[in-house]
């Protein structure tokens, strides 16, 4: 008989050993504290905010709530520029805020916003900027924080492909007034579900603890209108189990990298995610372009799919596509965004993602041509 195939999946998680995180738990059980940021996440916190290189940063229970608390924090009104190629958590979070999203396109390039396009679109309505790293792909930095300088904008960045991210040695959580880290299994480095904010202005620890935590101020005192979004302890101690090793798994996911790099860097028709220099990566995602190929991406996808290899159409279809939204931006043009909708595959990544996989997945897609 012949063996069946494997299912080979886009991502999969970055685990400690069972037994590393069964010993790490252990505590729990004698303590019985088990949220209301106990040890497990004051510890996490403080090795979170080294290894990120940011002056300030509160976990939460995922990145979603993150970023929207962080808006809420920020207490805005009325548009926020943003990018339509992203997670529907993106825009989700800005809606949420009772925010109007204004979406900007993107380049072609790094699929990050265009930021020589932002300044045509504020308004007096315009109270912030949310850009997204998409891919780990680092933004304009400088570009928007000068045009959110002459505005005197707010900028919240939603790094959740970014963590550990460096633009020459600095940390990509201190760019902006915030930046939103996601730690869902899928990611990098996860605390199974989870997320992050970092901020610069010291002012919004204490608004953003009130808010993860009902609003609650005091033991007969309920100040703000908040949500639940506390990171509990069994999620803190897999986030410090996993930081023990997200170095290592970092480089694991470099040499996938470099290995898709080697097969498919000159095949006609095949673009590849951009390496910057001065940028240190955590090669999150490996996303491509099928512009000209010999295969549309679909086909490209339905044929890895036969061979039990899933990628994902990432992001497919725009923000301004989906259901709940389409009728309010139908008047929107995002050219360059739709292509990159139409156009990009982000093929399976992952630290321990054998290179052979990788180089069987390579020879089906050269094979196609």
């Amino acid at each position: 008989m012949v063996p069946e195939e494997k299912d080979i999946l886009v991502t999969k998680a970055s685990m400690p050993s069972y037994e590393e995180f069964i010993e790490e738990i252990k505590p729990i059980w004698e303590t019985s504290w088990m949220t209301n940021m106990g040890e497990f996440h004051d510890r996490l916190k403080d090795q979170l905010s080294d290894y990120l290189k940011v002056p300030d940063l509160l976990l939460f229970v995922n990145g979603h709530m993150a970023l929207e608390m962080a808006l809420q924090a920020m207490n805005l009104t009325g548009e926020v520029i943003t990018t339509p190629f992203s997670f529907a958590s993106t825009t989700h979070a800005i809606m949420r805020n009772n925010l109007t999203p204004v979406f900007c396109d993107i380049k072609e390039e790094d699929y990050t916003i265009d930021a020589d396009k932002i300044e045509a679109l504020i308004t007096e309505r315009t109270t912030a900027i949310l850009p997204v790293h998409v891919y780990g792909n680092v933004c304009e930095v400088d570009k928007i924080e000068a045009i959110a300088k002459k505005h005197h904008l707010k900028v919240i960045y939603d790094a959740a492909h970014a963590f550990g991210v460096e633009v020459h040695g600095r940390g990509i959580g201190t760019y902006g007034d915030a930046s939103m880290f996601s730690f869902h299994a899928t990611k990098v480095f996860n605390t199974i579900e989870g997320g992050a904010v970092a901020f610069q202005d010291p002012s919004l620890e204490v608004l953003l603890n009130y808010l993860k935590n009902f609003g609650i101020t005091g033991k007969e005192s309920v100040e703000y209108i908040g949500g639940n979004a506390k990171m509990n302890e069994f999620q803190a101690a897999m986030g410090i189990c996993n930081l023990r090793h997200v170095r290592d798994n970092i480089e694991k996911r470099r040499l996938v990298s470099e290995r898709y790099r080697k097969h498919l860097s000159r095949i006609p028709g095949i673009r590849l995610n951009p390496q910057k220099e001065g940028i240190r990566e955590n090669y999150a995602y490996f996303p491509v372009a099928f512009e000209g190929f010999s295969l549309t991406r679909n086909e490209v996808y339905e044929l890895l799919a036969s061979h039990h290899i899933f990628a994902r159409k990432y992001f497919y279809p725009l923000i301004t596509d989906f259901d709940c939204y389409k009728e309010l931006f139908q008047e929107v043009s995002l050219p360059v965004a739709k292509k990159a909708a139409d156009s990009v595959l982000t093929l399976p990544l992952y630290a321990d993602l054998p290179l052979s996989q990788v180089d069987r997945i390579c020879e089906i897609i050269i094979h196609a041509r």
